[in-house]
């Protein structure tokens, strides 16, 4: 079994019936990634809740990140029974929250990329049936300046007639499981370059052909670019409804056909 599985069964167990763990529980879970700013990550984007790290929650990422706008990033909480909600950061980021990622009807599976001011650990938490904060993640070296680097919308007007423009394709995987990548148009501004306000998209859902939600998504400024997102549902290939809207109060609709 390897350390951070270890760490995580120990962890498990101290936990008990009572779902709260004891603080010397916390303080024996070092970091597998050494950071120095996983405490404060774990109070601010956790809210101090119990944490612990896990080998089922993975994060898959490139060890060495040629460019710092667009690192392509999968989380992988599948391993994991009833998965509510995930969220995706990065410690030395100037901004530190990526996503909030809710399943719902929908595996937790998610593909997207991101942008890194600097050489980071790169982490995903899941909060799972048992209340508890499963962590994984993986350390991503990048030459940086991916959140202040200006966006390619900024060189050109013509982004503005194709804001919020969504396209999409749908994949079947075997008799139930479909895969859908999904794109939308949007310049993901982080307000951190001089003169440029941010400007990002807030949040995204994809509803099935009867109405009943598949997932949502709440986006914060290091998503990268005209985001692409990767996702996963049990289902027969349908015409799925896919909505959303940015900071600046813009709303989409789109439908995109199996």
């Amino acid at each position: 079994m390897s350390v951070p599985a270890r760490l995580a069964m120990s962890l498990l167990v101290a936990l008990g019936a009572s779902g709260t763990l004891p603080a010397s529980a916390f303080a024996a879970a070092a970091d597998p990634l050494a950071s120095a700013r996983w405490e404060e990550m774990r109070r601010g984007v956790l809210g101090g809740t119990a944490a612990v790290f896990d080998a089922q929650v993975k994060v898959l990422a490139p060890a060495n990140a040629e460019n710092p706008t667009q690192v392509p990033v999968t989380v992988d909480a599948t391993a994991l029974a009833d998965v509510a909600e995930v969220v995706v950061f990065a410690d030395f980021n100037p901004i530190v929250e990526v996503l909030r990622f809710y399943p719902e009807s929908a595996a937790a599976l998610l593909g997207f990329r991101v942008k890194l001011q600097q050489s980071t650990p790169l982490r995903a938490a899941a909060r799972g049936a048992d209340g508890v904060w499963h962590v994984g993640g993986s350390w991503v070296n990048t030459v940086g300046g991916g959140c202040t680097a200006p966006s390619a919308a900024a060189a050109s007007t013509a982004w503005q007639s194709r804001l919020n423009e969504v396209s999409g394709r749908q994949w079947q995987l075997g008799a139930e499981r479909v895969r859908l990548r999904l794109r939308v148009v949007h310049p993901m501004d982080t307000g951190l370059l001089a003169g440029t306000p941010s400007f990002h998209l807030d949040d995204v859902e994809l509803r099935g052909a009867s109405g009943e939600r598949l997932m949502r998504l709440r986006l914060f400024e290091p998503v990268a670019e005209n985001p692409v997102f990767t996702i996963e549902y049990r289902a027969p290939g349908q015409t799925l409804v896919c909505t959303g809207g940015d900071n600046n109060g813009n709303r989409f609709s789109a439908r995109i056909a199996p």
